[in-house]
């Protein structure tokens, strides 16, 4: 399988400027490759970096030093040195992202928020329609919510429209951060359908779970993290 993803030498120092400039490291030296078609969870205990990896990878953060490589329309883009209309561009068409929380704009519609990355793309409206309604569907949103804003929802429900909205442009490299965390089993198990076809189609997936039976289900291997040793934080 063809490499989708690769971190090399990713290290991370936040600054606490509340603290009197305290550092503290968080990453140091990360490696990482993914292939298209895997899965591979991040795994550690708290502090060990999961979250800023993941984040680094979506650019959220900017690394100290080191490089994000990603397939980005067949040709290997770093993200770490990237400017910032070619990461817009990386975001639209290679890099979906699933976070813990769903950020929409006040009183745009569910149906809205879930086509918005087609639509992004050029995707006609109503094959966009079509497309957010079928996995609304799946995700166990009722029809009656589609016209409603997620805003007003509850914590369950706008974890699964923020689910759609990342699953629905099938983008090359998916991002998921904790994505069944407040989800019952009925629904964890629609999230692990979503996840088993993505990979079979070809995503090279990156993922945390602290759900240990999703963790099993969905991982082809886990990346272990280890916390940035005591001496390197002094």
């Amino acid at each position: 399988m063809s490499l989708k993803l690769r971190v090399e030498n990713l290290s991370k120092t936040f600054v606490m400027h509340n603290q009197q400039g305290a550092r503290l490291p968080v990453l140091e030296n990360a490696t990482l490759q993914v292939a298209a078609g895997e899965c591979v969870v991040l795994h550690g205990h708290s502090g060990s970096g999961k979250s800023t990896l993941l984040r680094s990878l979506y650019a959220n953060y900017l690394p100290d030093s080191g490089h994000i490589w990603l397939d980005h329309h067949g040709e290997w883009v770093d993200l770490v040195s990237a400017p910032a209309r070619q990461i817009l561009s990386i975001r639209r068409d290679t890099l979906g992202w699933v976070s813990q929380f769903l950020r929409v704009i006040p009183r745009i519609t569910t149906l809205e928020v879930v086509m918005q990355p087609l639509l992004e793309r050029g995707v006609a409206r109503a094959e966009s329609e079509a497309r957010a309604k079928a996995l609304l569907g799946h995700l166990n949103v009722p029809e009656r919510l589609w016209s409603l804003a997620p805003s007003t929802f509850s914590g369950g429900e706008q974890q699964r429209v923020n689910i759609a909205r990342g699953f629905i442009a099938e983008s090359p490299i998916l991002l998921l951060d904790e994505p069944t965390a407040s989800l019952d089993a009925t629904n964890s198990a629609a999230v692990v359908a979503l996840i088993e076809q993505a990979r079979q189609r070809g995503a090279a997936i990156v993922g945390i779970f602290h759900d240990h039976a999703v963790r099993e289900r969905v991982a082809d291997r886990l990346h272990v993290m280890q916390p940035v040793a005591v001496e390197h934080a002094l």
